[in-house]
């Protein structure tokens, strides 16, 4: 029970390191109480009274008004992967330049794969000192922030909702701007959607009349804007080697509206959208072919799609996994066969209004370096042509019934025409395109995972050569080590385990597990091995903490490092705290994948593996205790603490084979192999305990081994003391001196004569 209150503590020691949970519901005047002014805008002292709603808060130097404070959210959208809004206090002064931030509130998982909070919120540092009154006079486009590799999202989402919130309260004219409220605004009818329009068009009178808007680039065209950006090592990584080729065919409609959405969704898909759709909801059709993708792989991983987002009036909205349906084809007349076809519905927060002008930003990014990334945005503006729109009706006068309003049509997202419609090929070239980039990695990979497989089912063979096999296995484990956990990062984790159930539970995608290969290839051969050997080919050879731990304590026992061996007793008490760990975050897991993600620091794996213990300190601590615990008591956390072998364990005990040879004398007498197994998972009684065992193949050398196994010392003994009896010079007793051999064992290295041999034999 002490074991398991410390393994409590540090897990709530992690957690709040790796996320800070804060109270929910505090507001902007709570945020402000613990945050100095001047961190806000330099050189003030105080803050004033908040006015208006959204509130706005006056920070003061001297009693003078210098500028404002706001918390984004108030404002605009920032929600991030973790689906919990990222709130930010921003200090802007009156001409609409943005002096200072703080990040006060995120329950964002970013330091799950070790990237400071310090250096995302730096990634921001770019918009101080934005002139963001120009962005909200439509002279500048919106700033980018600078790209932090593993955080993409997040700091664009933060980026983006600091930006975002800004010009819309520029444009609220609260800041006293004069002029900027109404920048480039001439008073026009208000116009409403026409939905008596619902003819259908071919492809061609679509994109003539502009109901449906295209942005085309080409591969010299991307080089160049990276180049004049500054981003000179992007500039040198184009996607092909010609600068003719194309990037991108990227179009854009919006299929809410009658004629255009019946023309490219054919009719009765438009009609089931029709009746899915919240009242007010629009939806879009983002198409694109070419050497670029705008969906990426974000939304496998996370959920979101990275690479495109939707704007109006300064705010934005990125779409969700769950806003998205593939499309194979456009229903159009003559519209060509594009790669990549997505219907998303607009989040219901975000109210897209079709009659004024909107536009989609595509996201080019190109990586280079080791994890370096860099982005540049390119904007597809978009009207909505005359024809589709009449003038709103004239306001019914105060005392006068209103008028019954036609209803709006609402279509709603919905699933092809047929199965050939969702067809899985316009999504084929993303993820295999992935794996085409990591051909190398992959064939490694089932390479290994071919030798591994050969290891297990030549296992007597190798077992029977002691030396042979020592080299094989330390070999692997090193490979499993370097290059598979340190070189290619393919640490399985429970998160997977989480995030798979979940996915069952949310809606299952292949597409979400097959962006990652390596990963996929190996939670492929570990359920294969499920079946075979249970989790030991995981455990004991396939993860690279466990291979950091085993090659560590071998190196101990070398150098003479005393070991630990617990009681039985002791251990078979203390391995039942791994399973109440997972079972922890399973359920933990049900109410929120983030705060799981989170809790589920207690494995050093990524610490150790991925960032190879490039982190923070208290994380680096916990996984060096970890290690040095390991170099007394042999696989101490495989044992006693690993969430993910816990739940490898239990599909574990379904395996069809029994590879395991035993001798009946096993555990009564003899209780060697209990004895030397490196991880305790044989029972004094003789029987293996399959969850624990990590298929190191230990009790398989010893029982094959006639000098060591006392059942194989009786057999050997036997049959050389037949071959004794059955030599010539036995059979000759008149020859002086040639009489029968008696026969002579070694125990421990001290010959043993014949007449002692019942007495070792018996362990």
């Amino acid at each position: 029970m002490r074991s398991l209150l410390c393994v409590v503590a540090v897990l709530a020691c992690l957690a709040s390191l790796a996320a800070p949970v804060r109270a929910e519901g505090e507001n902007l005047g709570d945020f402000l109480s613990a945050t100095p002014a001047a961190e806000l805008i330099p050189g003030a002292d105080a803050y004033g009274k908040a006015e208006g709603s959204p509130p706005l808060v006056p920070v003061l130097s001297g009693g003078e008004t210098v500028g404002y404070a706001y918390l984004n959210t108030d404002y605009t959208s920032a929600v991030g992967y973790s689906g919990k809004p990222i709130r930010i206090l921003v200090g802007i002064d009156e001409n609409g330049v943005v002096r200072g931030f703080k990040l006060v509130e995120h329950k964002e998982p970013i330091v799950l794969i070790g990237i400071p909070e310090a250096k995302v919120v730096a990634s921001l540092n770019s918009l101080i000192g934005k002139d963001l009154g120009r962005v909200a006079a439509g002279q500048e486009q919106i700033p980018q922030v600078d790209i932090v590799s593993g955080a993409t999202v997040t700091v664009l989402v933060m980026g983006d909702s600091v930006v975002r919130s800004a010009v819309k309260l520029i444009r609220s004219g609260r800041l006293g701007q004069k002029g900027v409220a109404a920048a480039g605004a001439a008073a026009v009818p208000a116009r409403v959607l026409d939905t008596s329009v619902s003819e259908i068009l071919d492809w061609n009178t679509l994109v003539g009349d502009g109901s449906v808007r295209s942005l085309r680039l080409t591969v010299g065209e991307v080089t160049k804007a990276f180049a004049d950006a500054g981003q000179g090592q992007a500039a040198e990584r184009p996607e092909t080697g010609n600068p003719d080729d194309r990037f991108i065919d990227l179009y854009l409609a919006p299929v809410s509206v009658p004629a255009i959405g019946r023309s490219l969704l054919g009719e009765a898909v438009y009609e089931r959208l029709q009746k899915k759709l919240k009242p007010g909801q629009q939806a879009v059709v983002v198409a694109g072919d070419g050497a670029y993708s705008f969906k990426g792989s974000g939304y496998v991983r996370g959920g979101i799609f990275d690479r495109v987002e939707l704007m109006q009036d300064g705010q934005g909205v990125r779409f969700r996994d769950r806003d998205h349906t593939r499309l194979g084809d456009l229903a159009a007349a003559g519209a060509p066969h594009l790669r990549e076809i997505a219907l998303f519905t607009v989040p219901e927060e975000f109210p897209l209004d079709l009659s004024e002008p909107w536009e989609l930003q595509l996201l080019v990014q190109r990586s280079f370096g080791a994890r370096d990334k860099a982005t540049l945005p390119f904007n597809l503006g978009y009207t909505l042509p005359d024809r589709y729109l009449k003038a709103a009706p004239a306001p019914v006068p105060a005392g006068q019934p209103a008028a019954q309003a036609a209803p709006e049509a609402v279509p709603a997202e919905v699933a092809p025409e047929s199965a050939a419609a969702q067809s899985f090929a316009d999504e084929e070239a993303l993820w295999i395109r992935i794996w085409k980039l990591n051909t190398v990695e992959v064939g490694i990979t089932v390479f290994a995972l071919l030798v591994l497989t050969a290891i297990f089912f030549f296992q007597n063979w190798l077992v029977r050569r002691p030396r042979l096999f020592a080299w094989v296995r330390r070999g692997y484990l090193l490979f499993t080590l370097v290059w598979l956990g340190w070189y290619a990062n393919a640490q399985l984790s429970v998160v997977n385990v989480l995030t798979f159930v979940n996915s069952l539970v949310t809606g299952f995608n292949w597409e979400f597990f097959l962006a990652a290969p390596l990963i996929f290839i190996l939670w492929a051969a570990v359920a294969a091995g499920l079946l075979f050997w249970g989790r030991g080919p995981f455990c004991g050879w396939l993860c690279p903490f466990g291979a950091l731990q085993e090659l560590t304590n071998n190196l101990a026992q070398w150098l003479k490092v005393p070991q630990i061996k617990l009681p039985f007793g002791l251990h078979e008490r203390l391995w039942p705290v791994k399973y109440m760990i997972f079972l922890g975050l399973f359920g933990l897991s049900l109410y929120s994948v983030a705060l799981a993600e989170t809790y589920a620091e207690i494995e050093p794996f990524k610490t150790a593996i991925i960032l190879k213990f490039a982190r923070e300190w208290p994380f680096v601590v916990f996984a060096v205790a970890l290690l040095v615990a390991g170099l007394f008591i042999e696989r101490f956390y495989c044992r006693y603490l690993c969430p993910l072998g816990a739940a490898l364990a239990i599909p574990g005990r379904i395996r069809m084979f029994e590879w395991l040879k035993r001798y009946p004398e096993c555990g009564s007498p003899c209780q060697r192999c209990a004895k030397e197994c490196p991880v305790e998972a044989i029972h004094p009684e003789g029987q293996i305990n399959v969850n624990e065992c990590i298929y190191c193949m230990h009790c398989q050398e010893l029982y094959h081994d006639d000098h060591r196994c006392p059942h194989m010392i009786q057999v050997r003994l036997k049959r050389e003391k037949f071959e004794a009896l059955s030599s010539p010079a036995a059979k000759d007793p008149t020859k002086p001196g040639k009489g029968p051999a008696k026969p002579v064992i070694s125990h421990k290295g001290v010959p043993v004569a014949a007449s002692q041999q019942d007495t070792n034999a018996t362990g």
